[in-house]
């Protein structure tokens, strides 16, 4: 059996497509589309049109690489760039009419969560009690456990472009006038978090996501070429310069270092200072970078579940996730994005 994930971010638009018949999920094709959708959004956070255009032209390549890839089931989801937009219900409704793919927009304690699992079965149950830390565009995600699933999981506000957009602006680089009231702020709506976390004291603290990526392969990580089973760590020690570095640069010079890519170079000072603030609150001296995130959360849930069985109903029967009916009129087939090929015809 094949299962395909689609995962709609605030910068790139990834597929990734695996092996379910094992205990654990093979990867054997994966893609990406960068449309950066974050970039040129609504004076309220909408999604314009040409974004939409642009969103659904992707999802239809994905689909269509899924289903040549023999993929029995499409999971497609959206993070905090689509589920934070006012406009939501109207992009998912777009999307699936033109498509036949219904996104499903996760609220951000299920994606912590998902993730959550990713981190545990990566690192394994000697790792004992387990913290897990995810910079995206649109949030920072936090959450603890001592077994499969977390005890406290967290969803903030503090995603690095975000914070990029309010508190930066079109500045570049940024002045320290900006950058003190972006670390007030995380301070404020990360305290009550970094506390629980620090009473937890967990024996293992691990990050995914490719913000810290990137911030690791800065801080003098393996690059990515190596492999996925190659060590790498983030000492908060080794972060302080790299901030330091950063804050002096325009993006253009960012996108020059190791690690930085120049999608991501604009939201890097902002990611940084999220992960050294969250680090310093929490107590962290040290984080464990880990290749699993999200999606193969979402794949290992499915093999452990025997399916998709577990995938939210208002997503499996044509609804968005505010029970609001999804794309269409009451009286038309409802799209069923599991398997693949049912939504083509749901659509017609």
């Amino acid at each position: 059996m094949r299962m395909a994930v689609l995962d709609v971010g605030s910068n790139t638009v990834r597929l990734m497509i695996a092996d379910m018949g094992g205990a654990l999920p093979l990867p054997l094709h994966t893609a990406k589309h960068r449309l950066r959708l974050a970039d040129g959004l609504g004076p309220g956070g909408e999604l314009p049109p040409g974004h939409v255009d642009r969103l659904a032209d992707a999802v239809t390549d994905a689909r269509t690489q899924a289903e040549f890839q023999g993929a029995d089931t499409l999971l497609a989801f959206a993070t905090a760039i689509v589920r934070d937009a006012p406009n939501r219900r109207q992009v998912v409704r777009e999307v699936a009419r033109r498509t036949g793919v219904l996104l499903h927009t996760l609220d951000g304690e299920t994606e912590a969560e998902l993730t959550f699992l990713a981190a545990r079965r990566w690192m394994g149950w000697r790792a004992g009690p387990l913290a897990m830390l995810d910079i995206g565009g649109g949030s920072l995600d936090v959450a603890f456990g001592r077994t499969r699933l977390p005890d406290f999981a967290a969803s903030l506000p503090l995603g690095a472009h975000v914070l990029t957009r309010e508190f930066f602006g079109e500045s570049d680089p940024p002045p320290r006038a900006a950058r003190k009231a972006l670390r007030r702020y995380v301070r404020h709506r990360l305290r009550d978090v970094a506390a629980r976390i620090r009473w937890e004291g967990p024996a293992t603290t691990v990050a995914t996501s490719r913000t810290f990526q990137q911030l690791g392969r800065l801080c003098g990580a393996p690059a990515g070429r190596h492999g996925p089973f190659v060590p790498r760590v983030l000492d908060l020690a080794d972060l302080r310069p790299a901030v330091r570095r950063l804050r002096g640069l325009t993006a253009a010079e960012r996108a020059g270092l190791p690690g930085i890519s120049p999608a991501r170079a604009g939201q890097s000072l902002a990611g940084a200072l999220v992960a050294h603030t969250a680090m310093g609150l929490m107590g962290i001296e040290r984080l464990t970078i880990c290749p699993w995130g999200l999606r193969e959360g979402m794949l290992l849930r499915c093999i452990e579940e025997g399916g998709a069985v577990w995938w939210p109903p208002a997503a499996r029967h044509g609804e968005t996730t505010d029970g609001h009916e999804g794309p269409g009129d009451a009286d038309e087939p409802r799209i069923r994005p599991v398997p693949v090929l049912a939504a083509v015809d749901a659509v017609g």
